[in-house]
């Protein structure tokens, strides 16, 4: 079947508004999104829920692009190919131009393994499949969101591949009933599926729902079935007016009054969307607000300030100046200038060149540049971000940070257990990761060295019956955390009494949620009983409680049970931040005040105590060999404490082997003082 329609107009077709007329309403709400999302970007002017902009650009995407389709089946003269060669020449040259600029500014300013990042993230934005890696990373090991130079382009991957399937869609239902009702009823129907699907996802998966097309498709679906139904409604200019007003309104409540608590996209993207479809079908094109020189401008350059602005925000992040106005004013006036240059320089010449040039030589052309600057993003990455251009202090600080707890692999990653030292078990260790990352500070503070530590341990893993976590799905046997708690009480049963057991996990998480570098991921309880919660309420807190304090007194009535206080979370990547002000000539120093980490842990020390008051569990502190009186660190004086922002390496691991130290003295005095 061909993809390219009879040139012959078919017959009975009502003609819809020609899709290539400018419209200054149009401009007009690309400069609002624009303005929307760049200022929501740097933290200016109250816009928090300045994020629907790009909801905006969506709508007007699928209006714009069901005009061109829609147009072009009805005249009999649509070209599928045509039309991506068209999307090419608007999108691809100023997005490579962005592209080769951020990672020339990264290999002057970018530490290894954040060169490499931004390889890997400029090679899947120009194959327009970055929404699908920064789905990915938002996980576990997640980095700062800010820190990702190309984060804004997932939007364009979203686009491009809206553009890459709509055409082939509508083209093959138009090819079997050439009828615009057959436009109206694909594109409802697609948007019905994708509405419904995104308010589904955004509940239970809201990374997929945020990141992925089919959960976005709707957006620009409804602005097709905008162009479709609204384009020619004749209504009197009164009804026109209050249209657009009401219109505007919703975008701008949206703009105003959302902010990041609110699920998204879900059930609160309409307000935007639908706000966007009114002023299209208002068609008020002369209207004061949008027909000002000012506002018209900064629409046409939209798409180029668009690119340009998101990396001066991580370039702020970067350098320490993500707060201070001077500097975000700046940013911001360099912004405008970018996307002026751009605007000039780069979309103009190139689309005027490759419309005009001879097809074939135009896209080897741009095919070329793209495939080039691709492969030179993926040599950033194979040569893991070129660490020969760092100075010697900071490849050693890097490497020294990077090193660990050895047998991570088979001790935790695994869930199999592991004894550090000598054959005669001195003590049990269990937990998360955190948990494996402090057992060699354990094994140093072993009395003798025909002594040894047992570890059992899994990634994310809290060992209290009673509660499941996020991450391991409960009907999974196979599943590392599950398989371990399935097998600790057989293992501590097997264990002498006379054999301390420590509980050492990242507790915070579960009863409350993520509080680490990365700002995208909601905040939830990783921990629940029956079904998963989105927020730490009183009860949920309770529930978590009572289950935590029975778990450790059952514990403690078989043997003598340490619970270690939470390790302080620095909630930047340490040795990533030590590299930048290496780097930048400042003193290579992480910090983390005392106030903050009480705050993010005063509930876990409550019940932590409550379980000392119950039943005299023990407590380990930490924070005496970590911190002073006002700050923990994270690394000072070149050396890292952190492998990243929340465990601990084996420098830092050492500095804990006092603190374990008071296990052994305890046995052994308990061993002394035992009748003989």
């Amino acid at each position: 079947m061909s993809l390219l329609p009879s040139r012959r107009a078919r017959s009975g077709l009502t003609k819809p508004t020609p899709a290539n007329h400018f419209r200054q309403d149009i401009n007009g709400l690309r400069a609002l999104a624009v303005v929307a999302v760049t200022l929501y970007h740097f933290d200016v002017g109250g816009l928090d829920g300045g994020f629907a902009g790009v909801d905006v650009f969506f709508v007007l995407s699928g209006y714009l692009m069901a005009g061109i389709i829609g147009t072009g089946l009805q005249r009999g003269d649509f070209s599928v190919l045509a039309f991506y060669w068209a999307r090419a020449r608007r999108i691809l040259p100023a997005l490579l131009v962005v592209c080769a600029v951020v990672l020339a500014v990264g290999w002057l300013l970018l530490a290894p393994n954040d060169y490499k990042t931004l390889g890997r993230h400029a090679r899947q934005s120009l194959a327009f499949l970055s929404n699908h890696l920064y789905l990915k990373e938002a996980g576990y090991f997640d980095s700062a969101s800010q820190a990702k130079w190309l984060l804004h382009t997932w939007s364009l991957s979203v686009e491009w591949q809206f553009y890459l399937a709509l055409p082939l869609i509508l083209t093959l239902a138009w090819k079997l009933l050439p009828r615009r009702g057959t436009l109206v009823g694909v594109h409802l129907a697609l948007f019905s599926c994708s509405l419904a699907l995104c308010i589904t996802l955004t509940a239970s998966h809201p990374e997929k729902a945020f990141y992925l097309l089919p959960a976005r498709a709707w957006e620009m679906l409804l602005g097709g079935l905008c162009f479709l139904l609204c384009s020619n409604l004749g209504l009197p200019a009164t009804a026109r007016r209050l249209l657009e007003a009401g219109g505007l309104a919703l975008v701008g409540a949206s703009v105003f009054l959302l902010d990041e608590s609110a699920a998204w996209p879900g059930a609160l993207a309409p307000l935007p969307t639908l706000g966007t479809a009114m002023v299209l079908a208002a068609r008020r094109e002369t209207s004061p607000w949008c027909t000002h020189g000012a506002v018209q401008w900064l629409g046409t350059r939209s798409y180029s300030l668009y690119l340009w602005h998101w990396p001066l925000v991580a370039w702020l992040f970067h350098t320490g100046h993500r707060q201070a106005p001077l500097w975000i004013a700046a940013a911001l006036l360099l912004t405008l200038l970018l996307g002026e240059l751009s605007y000039r320089l780069v979309e103009q010449p190139t689309r005027r060149w490759l419309g005009t040039s001879r097809r074939a030589f135009a896209v080897a052309g741009l095919a070329g540049l793209m495939i080039l600057a691709g492969y030179m993003a993926q040599v950033v990455v194979r040569a893991k971000g070129f660490p020969q251009r760092m100075p010697a202090d900071i490849l050693a600080m890097r490497e020294q940070a990077l090193q660990g707890t050895p047998r991570n692999g088979e001790c935790l990653s695994k869930g199999a257990g592991c004894v550090y030292g000598g054959p005669d078990i001195q003590a049990m260790l269990i937990g998360d990761s955190h948990a494996a990352s402090v057992v060699t500070a354990a094994q140093l503070a072993l009395p003798d060295a025909g002594q040894g530590i047992y570890l059992r341990a899994a990634p994310a893993c809290l060992p209290v019956p009673g509660l499941h976590i996020r991450e391991h799905p409960r009907d999974n046997p196979e599943d590392t955390c599950n398989r371990m708690r399935r097998q600790l009480p057989a293992e501590l049963g097997d264990a002498p009494s006379r054999v301390p057991l420590i509980i050492v996990t990242r507790t915070s998480v579960y009863p409350l949620g993520y509080n680490g570098i990365d700002q995208n991921r909601k905040n939830r309880p990783q921990a629940y009983v029956s079904s998963p919660v989105d927020e730490p309420s009183s009860e949920w807190l309770e529930a978590f409680t009572r289950l935590y304090i029975d778990h450790a007194c059952a514990l403690a009535r078989q043997r003598p049970v340490y619970l270690v206080r939470p390790i302080p979370e620095m909630r930047v990547d340490v040795p990533d931040v030590m590299s930048r002000k290496m780097l930048q000539g400042k003193a290579p120093q992480v910090t983390l005040s005392r106030a903050d980490y009480e705050a993010r842990n005063g509930f876990v020390w409550g019940v932590q105590d409550r379980a000392r008051e119950a039943c005299g569990v023990n407590i380990l502190d930490p924070l005496p060999y970590l911190c002073d009186e006002g700050q923990c660190y994270g690394g000072r004086e070149g050396q890292a404490y952190y492998a990243d922002d929340n465990h601990l390496n084996a420098a830092g691991s050492r500095l804990l082997a006092p603190m374990f130290a008071k296990v052994f003295a305890d046995l052994s005095t308990a061993q002394a003082d035992a009748p003989r």
